[in-house]
Formats: structure tokens, C-alpha cells, sequence
């Protein structure tokens, strides 16, 4: 199984990096502005109808051309090969707004297994169950539910959470194959111009928003053949076959992503940002992009932050940087970093912690400071002895800087 970048696989900004596609995006701002307007007004007429109607071909007919004017247009290939006596369809995720577009073309349920329930559950077409039931008894839920005659087509995305679309998939769950033993793969494209499908951490309500204002949103549908799970093969196993089957019609390739992974990378992507703008991300990873990203001051002051890290590599980049804004001088905030006074902390552990139990030092930074060799039994003497450490260890950090680097002692200042 082929694997993919994370970074590939979920967009990070709105907006094209391509300057000629970003000025027209402005050129069109105006206008989108306009449509979404228009467009929010329709769509309510849009949610009346579909809520007047009963399911009913006529209905999926007249809602998907009201959703075309809304800017959501929908191609299906090889509707043939749709099995009308199949229980449960899988597809791949990409937007918010996937089960809606296949209920265009075909009556099927999607349970809201996380997020809002009640009537926002019911308005965005989900089938509500007891999301405080667990995956065993959801599953068992589910299929009870295909099972029962009479009951429209399970729609199940075993992604279980949304990418581009245009790199891979990511790794299907197993429990939705547990469900029937035959399935229906259901392959999905998105394209839309000028602005990106999606963005991680943004709400449904913000993509509807997004969809009203671009100039259209074009959705492909391919149903390929049934497949059935064969005798000996695990339900995992099962899932792997169909998400090598997706990946091949999409012309993706399958990952070992999942959704905790995508998860996790939000978190990350969140704190980067912030971290890297005051220096909080260790390392000259987030020292270079924050370089990249800054003007020539802030370039300045990063590259600084970095030389100073490589002499007190303990010390969080956020302190440095705050220092290095006051004094413009690598030597002077080293000298400030180590002259940071915790007496407190000193006297109850006889030695110099360095703003420790304030930064969040490791211990590992002891091993470049000179240890007391006593306690002292007076204040006087515990602060001499303060003062002896501080410039035994002012003086071995000025002499690795001075190596580093290879200045005199005279260029150091």
C-alpha cells in the first residue's frame, strides 16, 4: 500500500497561491459576494421544497436542478452498474456535503455517527442515532437496519472524515464492511475553481458559505460493479480490497492515514503558526519558516534566535526572541538568559536551575552547570555561590558561542 504526505492530502489555506488565479478571485470577489447572497436566498426555498415533497424521483429531480442553481452540479457514470437490490454503498469523503449529492441520484441513508444532532442533524440529511452508543452497538444498529426490508441503501464513508481529493485516501475503517457481505463502491470527484473545496478545521455552515459563492461546484459520480467479500477474508481485508478498487478509479493512491492522524495534524497546524510568530517551536525548522514569513527585521531577529539557541539550547525560543526585540544583541541576551533569576528555586536546590520551574527546562541542561559544592548555611553565602555559578556558566556558554561561530573575542560584542 502506497503512501502519501498528510500535507498533500488536506488543503491549509483558502485561497491559490497562483498570483494570476488570486487576481481573478478578486476581480470576482464582487460578484461572489453577490451570488451567495442570492444563492443563501434560494437555498432556503431549496430546503422548503425538499421538505414539502415526498422522496419520490420527481423530487430528487426538481431538488438537484434548484441545486444546480445554487452552484452544486452533479455527473454520474455508469449509473447502470448501480445495484438497486444493494444494501450499502461506500465512497470516499471530500466534502461536507457528499451523502447530499448521492441522495440526488439515488434514495440512501447516512447515519450522523458524531456532531450536531436533532433538528440540524434532520435539515442536513443525516439519519439520526444515539451518538452516545458505542461503535459495537452502532454497528449492530446499522445492521438491523439493513436487514429490514423496505429500507433505502446505507451510504457509508469509511474514510470517516474528509480530504481534497486529490492525493489519496485515506485508510478505511473496518467496521462498515462487517455491515453486509456484498457492497457497493461509489467513486467520488470534486472540482472548483478558484478557491480551495475545503479547509481543515472549518465548519459545514462556512462550506455552504464558500460553495454559494463560488461560481459552481461540480461533483462526479461513478458507481462501479458490487463486490463481495470472499470466504477466509477479514472485514479489514475486505476494507483494503475497496480502498485499492477506489483509489484505482480515482487514480489516488491508498494511505495508512487515518482520521485520528488527520486529527492530530489539525492540533499541530494550529500551535505552528503562533508558535513559529513568537519563536515557541524549537529548532531551526520553525526558526526557518518563521524567516520565510517575516519581513527583514523579523529575518534579523530569527536568525539571531538561532545562534543564541545553539549556545542555550534549553531555553524556549519565545524567551529568546522577547529578549532579543529589547536588546538587538546576541551577547547581551545569552548574558540576560543566564543572569534569569529563580532564587527560590536556587536555595531549595543548591543549585542553578536557570528559570527551570519557569521555562520548563530539562534536566539534561545541568550537565553545563558547574554544582555547588555545599550548601551555604547563610544567605550571604548562597548568593556568592549563586554568583560564582552564573559566571562560571556566563563564561563556558560565551566560549561556545565564540567557537560556533568562530569570532574573536572581540567580534562577539
Amino acid at each position: 500500500m502506497e503512501t502519501r504526505g498528510i500535507e498533500d492530502m488536506f488543503d491549509f489555506r483558502r485561497f491559490p497561491k497562483d498570483p494570476v488565479v488570486l487576481l481573478l478571485l478578486l476581480i470576482y470577489f464582487p460578484v461572489g459576494i453577490c451570488l451567495m447572497l442570492i444563492r443563501i436566498f434560494i437555498g432556503v426555498h431549496v430546503f422548503l421544497v425538499s421538505c414539502a415533497l415526498p422522496e419520490s424521483f420527481i423530487r430528487r429531480f426538481i431538488v438537484r436542478i434548484m441545486c444546480a442553481v445554487l452552484g452544486m452540479h452533479v455527473r454520474q457514470k455508469n449509473p447502470r452498474s448501480r445495484d438497486k437490490n444493494n444494501k450499502l454503498f461506500i465512497c470516499n469523503h471530500i466534502t461536507e456535503f457528499d451523502h447530499n449529492i448521492i441522495n440526488l441520484l439515488t434514495p440512501c441513508s447516512t447515519p450522523q455517527l458524531e456532531g450536531s444532532i436533532g433538528f440540524v442533524c434532520w435539515a442536513r440529511g443525516f439519519m439520526e442515532i444515539h451518538s452516545t452508543s458505542t461503535l459495537e452497538a452502532v454497528g449492530e444498529s446499522l445492521q438491523r437496519y439493513c436487514s429490514a426490508e423496505g429500507t433505502p441503501p446505507l451510504l457509508l464513508f469509511p474514510e470517516e472524515d474528509t480530504t481534497n481529493g486529490r492525493a489519496g485516501l485515506l485508510k478505511f475503517s473496518s467496521w462498515p464492511f462487517s455491515l453486509t457481505e456484498t457492497i457497493q463502491p461509489v467513486a467520488l470527484r470534486v472540482t472548483r475553481p478558484l478557491v480551495s473545496l475545503s479547509t481543515l478545521g472549518s465548519s459545514w455552515l462556512t462550506e455552504l458559505l464558500w460553495t454559494f459563492f463560488t461560481p459552481c461546484t461540480v461533483y462526479y459520480v461513478s458507481w462501479l460493479p458490487p463486490v463481495s467479500r470472499q470466504d477466509g477474508e477479514s472485514t479489514q481485508e475486505f476494507a483494503n480490497k475497496v480502498q485499492e478498487l477506489l483509489a484505482g478509479e480515482l487514480g489516488l493512491v491508498s494511505t495508512k492515514i487515518t482520521k485520528a492522524d488527520k486529527v492530530e495534524h489539525i492540533k499541530r497546524k494550529r500551535h505552528s503558526v503562533p508558535q513559529t510568530a513568537t519563536g515557541a517551536t524549537p529548532g531551526s525548522i520553525g526558526l526557518g519558516f518563521m524567516a520565510q514569513s517575516l519581513g527583514t527585521d523579523d529575518r534579523r531577529i530569527a536568525k539571531m534566535a538561532q545562534q543564541v539557541k545553539d549556545v542555550l539550547p534549553h531555553v524556549p525560543l519565545s524567551v529568546i526572541t522577547k529578549d532579543l526585540a529589547k536588546t538587538n544583541c546576541v551577547d547581551t541576551t545569552i548574558t540576560n538568559l543566564l543572569e534569569n533569576k529563580e532564587d527560590a528555586a536556587v536555595e531549595a536546590s543548591g543549585i542553578s536551575t536557570f528559570g527551570a520551574s519557569k521555562m520548563g527546562f530539562s534536566s539534561a541542561s545541568s550537565t553545563i552547570k558547574p554544582a555547588a559544592k555545599s550548601f551555604g548555611k547563610s544567605p550571604t553565602d548562597r548568593h556568592l555561590s549563586l554568583q560564582q555559578r552564573k559566571e562560571a556558566l556566563y563564561n563556558f556558554a560565551r566560549r561556545r558561542y565564540i567557537e560556533k561561530h568562530r569570532l574573536d573575542l572581540d567580534d562577539s560584542h
